[in-house]
């Protein structure tokens, strides 16, 4: 490589000052011509600089050109001296980043703490609660046949809520027709004619069941008559003991005291449970219930047994009330862990959706049904029947 491709020979700067180039003469040979050996001597490689001649630091010009117009005895290296002035690549442009949809705005601290204290509506819940409050106060003290209806209606529905979860769940066909029938024949027989009554209509219902099942192919046919046999027992023959109660002479105080004592007892274990609860009384049925909240119902409802013995129940005592008030505790703690599994075996978390706030009918009778027997027979022992 010589320095043709470089432009002309520079007379200075880079290789020294011309004079420096040439050796005296003498007897010794010719003269010697350093711009000869400038021909021949190969060229640094300046690393930035593409072959042709071109400077890349200059104005566009040769690198002898742009030498010759330095000063004598100044060097200057053709190129970018630093790095940052040597051509960068165009930095890649980053990949497009998809839109994100906006984040929905999170809840305020009051609603999150409203659906941790209940996981229902609230204000529907409280209003229909104060709805059904009234209709059964009205009713039991105006006129008690009218809450013999208001038993039935609860009844009939509750029962058409069961047998039609499990068609849907089970596909178990349980004969509503007969079993609503029978479980309104049973409440009002309990009210007229007693516990015989009762008895009467139930043995009834369930031979009723198994002859309208009868009318259908034998497929299925034992699994649904006891299911319709279980779902008569389990809410018109149980509610029947509210009648019962209610046939006494003082039956709408009877009636009250056993409604207050559930409610309360339910209403301390949520209260309790929710402020205190820490360890689960039955996980694998029902997570939410607690043993402190267990304690919160037993404490509650024993206060109120006393109170209502004391002041509601003629012939009464307070010390009667704990056991009742204890008694209340356990069986709607029971009744609630029993309608727990019906629903978790059948997949659902409601028995339905008729009142706004509770769910269904069947899923406020879970604790008054097995709890009416317990206290119609405490309260017959304790002050007769009336």
């Amino acid at each position: 490589m010589n320095d043709s491709s470089w432009g002309a020979p520079p007379r200075g700067g880079y290789w020294g000052p011309p004079d420096q180039g040439r050796a005296p003469a003498g007897p010794a040979g010719p003269a010697y011509d350093g711009r000869d050996a400038q021909r021949t001597r190969p060229m640094p490689v300046v690393p930035g600089v593409p072959a042709g001649g071109h400077a890349g630091g200059g104005a566009g010009g040769h690198a002898g050109a742009d030498q010759d117009d330095r000063e004598p005895g100044t060097a200057r290296l053709s190129g970018p001296l630093f790095l940052d002035e040597m051509p960068q690549e165009p930095m890649p442009s980053p990949p497009p980043v998809a839109p994100q949809p906006p984040e929905s705005p999170e809840p305020s601290s009051s609603q999150a703490r409203q659906k941790k204290r209940a996981g229902r509506d609230l204000r529907a819940a409280i209003g229909v609660g104060v709805a059904l409050g009234a209709v059964i106060i009205a009713s039991l003290f105006i006129w008690k046949a009218a809450f013999v209806g208001v038993v039935v209606v609860a009844v009939v529905v509750g029962l058409w809520e069961l047998t039609s979860r499990l068609a849907e769940r089970k596909s178990i066909k349980a004969p509503l027709v007969p079993v609503a029938l029978g479980g309104a024949a049973m409440v009002v027989a309990g009210y007229v004619r007693g516990a015989e009554g009762a008895w009467v209509a139930m043995a009834l219902t369930a031979l009723a069941v198994l002859v309208w099942r009868m009318t259908e192919p034998p497929e299925g046919y034992l699994k649904d008559v006891t299911a319709g046999v279980f779902a008569a027992f389990y809410v018109p023959f149980l509610a029947t003991f509210v009648a019962l109660m209610l046939a006494a002479e003082d039956g709408p105080q009877r009636v009250l005291a056993f409604l207050l004592l559930t409610v309360v007892s339910d209403t301390g274990a949520y209260a309790v449970g929710w402020r205190f609860g820490r360890r689960k009384l039955a996980p694998r049925i029902s997570p939410g219930k607690t043993r402190e909240g267990l304690v919160g119902a037993v404490t509650f409802a024993m206060a109120a047994g006393a109170l209502c013995m004391e002041f509601l129940i003629h012939g009464g005592t307070w010390w009667q009330g704990l056991l009742l008030g204890l008694a209340v505790a356990a069986s709607a703690t029971l009744g609630d862990l029993g309608e727990s599994m019906i629903k978790r075996d059948l997949g659902i978390k409601d028995m339905g959706t008729l009142l706004p706030g509770h769910g269904g009918i069947m899923d406020r009778l879970d604790s008054l049904l097995p709890t009416a027997p317990v206290v119609w027979l405490l309260l017959v022992v304790f002050v007769g029947a009336g």
